[in-house]
């Protein structure tokens, strides 16, 4: 069973803690948000968690997966760190599926600056839930 949007720590406007990214899908099925990297999300001073750029490429293309409505849990995740994130600077975040089959979905997305400086990306793979 899925967990309910409503406890996204990503997209949920409400949750408490939450990174509040709120995503659109753009016309061919890619994810697409807009995201200003907070001081509250760093992890040496200035510079924004490298687990939360993670988290925020696997949300991306979990939207992009979502979108082509088929339900899927990530299973491999790779992260390519380019450059650093400040606290403060202002981002987009793109996912989208680059394969999908009948047992998996493969997707990759890109954090990168207004000016398309690339900060990380990510590639990752999609399988459904198990039935257990």
């Amino acid at each position: 069973m899925l967990l309910s949007r409503s406890s996204c720590v990503v997209c949920d406007p409400h949750h408490p803690t939450g990174l509040h990214v709120s995503f659109s899908t753009t016309p061919d099925g890619a994810s697409i948000a807009a995201w200003t990297a907070s001081a509250a999300w760093q992890g040496f001073e200035g510079i924004v968690h490298g687990g939360v750029i993670a988290t925020l490429l696997d949300e991306a293309m979990s939207k992009a997966v979502a979108a082509s409505g088929v339900a899927a849990l990530t299973a491999e995740l790779r992260v390519r760190y380019r450059h650093h994130v400040a606290a403060g600077e202002r981002l987009v975040i793109k996912g989208r599926i680059v394969e999908q089959t009948r047992r998996l979905i493969r997707a990759e997305a890109e954090l990168a600056t207004e000016d398309g400086e690339s900060r990380a990306q990510g590639w990752a793979v999609f399988l459904p839930p198990s039935k257990s």
